[in-house]
């Protein structure tokens, strides 16, 4: 017999500010979604200090008994519901961008994410395993953010799980601008060819994956704007992944250029169908909640499984170019922050 699940996606605006300040701006908006009746709500990824690529995310890393993962628990035990988020997690000597499942009574289930987006893998290394949690709930599988654009990752999912969590802030960087410190800016684009809005992993692919793993997907999302530097030049970068700014004069300041953009209404909650039921339609803080119907056991496709939006040859750049650029940034950073052990 099916049965239902009423699921709230959270959407906060992805600028960086202390801990205690988001957190707290966390807690209303998972008050608004309980209020709702919500029994699952999803926070974004690394909602507890924002998105940003900067130095400081070296000290931002906590252990399990650092403020979040108190919090978190606090939370879910406060208002009666599974509640989700990822916050970068200082394990032993190494940092993961772990995201949690909080049950009221205390349980949880950790998520390391697999995929880190080029610049991420400059402050967390990657995880390896998929995360199935046996909850209250039903069997929920876990995803964080740039993970849900590698299809074999759903398929790891197949058959095993009656919905799937994915806590995520994925900025729009493919309709990202470059930006001197005069002010001038110029749009990045690949190859110096505008790109298709629906490659972002977040849009279309999405639910297209949920539809075929036949299970209701909860995504959420920051808002906002995205202002970073780089902790590798930019352009040295870009240049490898064969984006092309048109301006020489970008390649003359390329340590001191910015990457700008916006976020896309992506904190949604999708059908076992891959129909979107509700999203965020706010630019910043904002929540939505639905009602989806689960399966009396954990479904199998029946049918090939789509390809993403995004062209393989690009996710291989963004994959392995990058990530064998920041691993050693990653290495000295967290020297730099922690010691040598």
């Amino acid at each position: 017999m099916s049965r239902t699940l009423k699921l709230a996606t959270v959407q906060m605006d992805a600028a960086p500010a202390p801990t205690p300040d988001r957190l707290a701006r966390a807690g209303a908006l998972v008050a608004r979604a309980a209020e709702a009746g919500a029994q699952l709500v999803v926070l974004p990824e690394l909602f507890n200090v924002g998105y940003e690529y900067h130095d400081r995310n070296y000290g931002l890393a906590e252990p399990l008994t650092g403020p979040t993962m108190v919090w978190l628990k606090a939370t879910a035990a406060e208002f009666d519901l599974h509640l989700a988020g990822s916050f970068m997690l200082l394990d032993s000597d190494e940092v993961f961008n772990s995201a949690f499942i909080a049950a009221p009574d205390g349980r949880t289930w950790r998520y390391d994410k697999i995929y880190p987006y080029v610049w991420e893998r400059a402050y967390f290394r990657e995880g390896r395993d998929i995360t199935v949690a046996e909850t209250d709930l039903g069997k929920l599988g876990m995803l964080i953010c740039w993970d849900s654009g590698h299809p074999e990752l759903w398929r790891r999912y197949a058959g095993l799980v009656d919905a799937l969590v994915i806590t995520s802030c994925p900025p729009n960087l493919h309709r990202a601008d470059l930006v001197l410190p005069d002010g001038e800016r110029t749009r990045s684009t690949a190859f110096g060819v505008p790109i298709p809005e629906d490659v972002h992993f977040q849009d279309l692919t999405v639910n297209e994956q949920a539809g075929w793993l036949r299970v209701p997907v909860v995504a959420s999302s920051g808002g906002g704007a995205f202002r970073s530097r780089m902790p590798v030049s930019l352009l040295s970068l870009l240049s490898l992944l064969g984006v092309s700014p048109a301006l020489p004069r970008f390649w003359r300041a390329a340590d001191e250029v910015m990457l700008e953009s916006g976020y896309g209404p992506f904190a949604k909650i999708i059908d076992a169908q891959g129909r979107t039921l509700d999203c965020v339609e706010a630019e910043g803080d904002g929540v939505a909640v639905a009602e989806v119907t689960l399966a009396e056991t954990p479904p199998q496709p029946i049918r090939p499984q789509p390809s993403p939006h995004m062209p393989a040859s690009m996710r291989w750049a963004l994959d392995w170019f990058g990530a064998l650029l920041m691993i050693p940034q990653y290495r000295q950073g967290l020297r730099r922050q922690w010691g040598e052990q």
